[in-house]
């Protein structure tokens, strides 16, 4: 097949852009286990999260009936600066893998944080302007979150206080960069800012950070500083709720060109990605209608769903916030510095988990670093774009499903995320082409050692 007889990129158009959120929990068969007030125990309320979160937002947190949620005007206008985004078919990477399956890929790097974060940074952003605060404080881990949040802010107005983890400041100092361009004050995790950040470094003064490190600091600022609320990337079910923008576009464009996938795949740090590439497509298998194979894939140094365990846990290593029942490695857990991507967190969205004990998310893998930066020299050199650490963790087992269509004979449609561009990551590309990156897999003992703190609930 020429290229001239193929079609790369299937687009929406602006009117395309869905009018409503996607709220899996109304369909899930069993919701997952109540966020708990870690004080009593007992599940928390909008009046327990509101003095961290926008209360709006503390809504959409704890909504589990509303199938569709409906998106704020304002929050579509910004949409349509870079939505829709498009669904690629990546014919090079076919021809080069000589596969008959169909690899399609959403892309969501089309806006300057090169990332999907922004669809939640607006929204939230804009529920913080409705309440009339002065700003909001966040974490980052790898700066996709912090640089699209940074964005959002200055369209609404709104200060923005990013902690960002100390070893991702280090290694990506343009991502500091593009945060302070739009505003944003930006401190490396763990600081001296904060109680939980001066007891952290007291403990482990050699430490690089974690997210939940970061989310500690970020909380402990929200709550002391009035005006200010607390927004997080991921993890959260508000985040996954507005992430599934992703889902409902790549669907939609998916039936334009009459196919629909026999496997999706996504990376999985604390799930705001998969959670939101997948969930049109969970709606379809949670109603018992034909539906794909859902794979998460993860970090090996950061193995929450192949290697955690399914229990109550902080959220952050400070052990301040809500407690949720997730896959989880230990709120004390902290991935190894050498770690080059983002998906550095301790646990899986409390919906994921869910869905994956539950098998409705049928597999996940951890892939190792060099592993991943392999399939994505191959993409980049293949496709002509330079994907994410992140993404390329998708990208590696979007390939190894294709070769495996090779060798069978199988034409399956596959489709993957591919949540941004790394030009911020070059850095990582330089010790992978120098030949210095390094794999660091947790021991068991490691990981036993976070496990063993877990909360008694």
């Amino acid at each position: 097949m020429s290229p001239k007889d193929t079609q790369y990129k299937i687009y929406l158009t602006e009117k395309d852009i869905p009018e409503a959120w996607y709220n899996v929990r109304a369909d899930m068969k069993t919701d997952h286990r109540p966020i708990l007030n870690p004080a009593t125990n007992q599940p928390v309320t909008v009046a327990d999260l509101s003095p961290v979160f926008c209360e709006e937002l503390c809504k959409q947190e704890l909504n589990s009936a509303d199938r569709y949620i409906e998106i704020p005007d304002a929050v579509r206008e910004m949409y349509r600066m870079y939505r829709p985004s498009p669904l690629v078919r990546a014919y090079p990477l076919e021809r080069a893998l000589k596969t008959p399956a169909k690899i399609y890929y959403k892309f969501e790097g089309g806006n300057t944080s090169g990332s999907h974060k922004l669809n939640s940074a607006i929204a939230q952003a804009y529920y913080a302007k409705a309440q009339g605060l002065k700003g909001v404080v966040t974490e980052t881990g790898a700066g996709q979150w912090g640089s699209a949040l940074s964005m959002a802010c200055a369209y609404f107005g709104l200060d923005l206080k990013v902690f960002m983890v100390k070893v991702s400041a280090q290694q990506k100092p343009y991502r500091k960069a593009v945060m302070e361009t739009f505003g944003a004050s930006v401190t490396s995790s763990p600081s001296d800012e904060t109680q939980i950040g001066r007891k952290i470094l007291a403990e482990y003064p050699e430490t690089g950070g974690s997210l939940g490190c970061a989310i500690s600091e970020a909380v402990e600022y929200a709550v002391t500083h009035e005006g200010y609320r607390y927004v997080l990337g991921s993890v959260l079910n508000q985040v996954l709720l507005h992430q599934s923008i992703i889902g409902l576009e790549a669907k939609a464009a998916m039936e334009l060109v009459g196919e629909y996938p026999d496997v999706v795949i996504g990376c999985a740090g604390g799930g705001s990605n998969l959670g939101g590439l997948m969930s049109a497509f969970m709606k379809d298998k949670l109603e018992g209608k034909t539906a794909p194979k859902f794979i998460a894939v993860e970090p090996a140094s950061c193995p929450s769903l192949t290697r955690g365990r399914f229990a109550y846990d902080f959220c952050d290593t400070g052990k301040i916030t809500p407690l949720a029942k997730m896959y989880t490695l230990g709120a004390t857990f902290i991935p190894s510095a050498n770690h080059a991507g983002g998906l550095r967190f301790h646990g899986m969205a409390p919906i994921l988990s869910q869905l994956y004990h539950d098998g409705y998310i049928d597999e996940a893998r951890a892939e190792t670093q060099r592993a991943v930066f392999d399939a994505a020299v191959y993409f980049a050199r293949v496709e002509g774009t330079l994907p994410a650490p992140e993404s390329s963790h998708a990208i590696k087992v979007a390939i190894d499903e294709a070769v495996k269509c090779r060798e069978s004979g199988e034409a399956k449609t596959i489709l993957f995320g591919l949540t941004g561009t790394g030009y911020f990551d070059l850095a990582a590309y330089m010790q992978y082409n120098d030949g210095s990156m390094t794999d660091t897999v947790p021991t068991d003992a490691e990981l036993a050692k976070g496990l063993a703190e877990l909360p008694k609930v």
